[in-house]
């Protein structure tokens, strides 16, 4: 079940932010990130027609469309169906992230996990990525964030449809993998409770990060790992607020979080080291990830997510954050 024999790397590219997340982002600034991912050796992007309505998949399938489709590797969500009748993107209700995309196409999403949407959304992601195949797929945001005390209804519709219809094409060999893509712990948890479908993976954002990671070691990673189910982090710097950003849960970050940050980066700043480097390498510490995927909207933020993973991060670091309570004490810490 583990995709590590598909990801040519640790290091991947989240595109949710081409999808004009926070900012209307020009054509031409998201090609050319797209464009220094690939030159630095990036191989593995991941996308959804949620990131602007499948504005994220138009621009990346744009620059992937130049390159020879055996040397990367991609994944795609399901869950939404792009609409081509239009709404106004700030009015749309997106749970606890609300406004996200309003910078977005104005495209019209539905909601929809059954079987039909299901294949309805990969072969419209296949033609906005101007590709024919998927590697990798995951089943977006069955999770309380977006759909409040109705999220197991969600869950339930997508176990009945989107699950085995993914399964099926995984037996066929039309994909290579899928899971779940998530925000939250418990979809996860509830996923390993299951004798089938059975997932490869699961791509799980903004909850196994320095800031946030307590809830996801107590069950989810140790029964994952058990089942040969590997984690692919999302958001590893918690929305931007660990590599410079003001965003913490795709919100202006709270005087807490802000506060914790600080502390982070005073550590850090005491052991030379950057506060990137200390947040994607911890994410990739756990023997369960398989990969990190952090996002960008600019070229040179690539060339800082690489030299990141290259630091070299001293155990005295994380001894510091071990003795502050700045982490788990049962996180496991990158070894020289």
């Amino acid at each position: 079940m583990s995709i590590t024999h598909l990801l040519p790397g640790r290091l991947g590219f989240g595109t949710a932010p081409l999808g004009n997340m926070f900012r209307a982002i020009p054509d031409d600034e998201a090609a050319a990130t797209v464009q220094a991912a690939w030159d630095q050796g990036i191989r593995y992007f991941d996308t959804a027609p949620f990131y602007g309505a499948g504005l994220s998949e138009i621009r990346l399938g744009d620059v992937l469309a130049q390159h020879p489709r055996d040397a990367y590797v991609l994944s795609t969500k399901v869950g939404r169906v792009v609409l081509d009748e239009t709404e106004d993107p700030a009015a749309r209700d997106l749970g606890e992230k609300g406004g996200l995309f309003e910078h977005g196409r104005p495209n019209k999403m539905i909601n929809d996990y059954s079987a039909d949407a299901t294949l309805r959304s990969i072969e419209d992601s296949l033609k906005r990525l101007r590709t024919d195949r998927l590697d990798i797929v995951w089943v977006h945001d069955v999770a309380q964030d977006f759909y409040g005390d109705e999220w197991l209804a969600a869950y339930e519709s997508a176990r009945t449809g989107a699950f085995r219809v993914l399964t099926r094409l995984r037996e066929e060999g039309v994909i290579k993998a899928w899971g779940l893509g998530v925000n939250k712990v418990e979809p996860l948890e509830l996923t390993l409770d299951l004798d089938e479908p059975r997932p490869d993976a699961f791509l799980l954002a903004g909850r196994y990060t320095l800031l946030d990671h307590d809830h996801a070691l107590q069950r989810l990673l140790p029964a994952a790992a058990g089942q040969d189910i590997d984690l692919v982090v999302g958001g590893p710097y918690s929305s931007g607020i660990l590599a410079g950003g003001a965003h913490f849960e795709y919100q202006k970050a709270p005087a807490d979080i802000v506060a914790k940050v600080e502390r982070l980066k005073a550590l850090a700043e005491q052991h030379g080291i950057g506060i990137k480097a200390a947040a994607l390498q911890f994410a990739l510490a756990h023997p369960a990830t398989a990969a990190a995927i952090p996002g960008a909207t600019r070229p040179s933020r690539i060339a800082e997510d690489l030299a990141a993973l290259d630091e070299k991060v001293p155990a005295a670091f994380w001894a510091a954050l071990r003795e502050e309570k700045l982490i788990s004490a049962d996180a496991p810490v990158p070894t020289a």
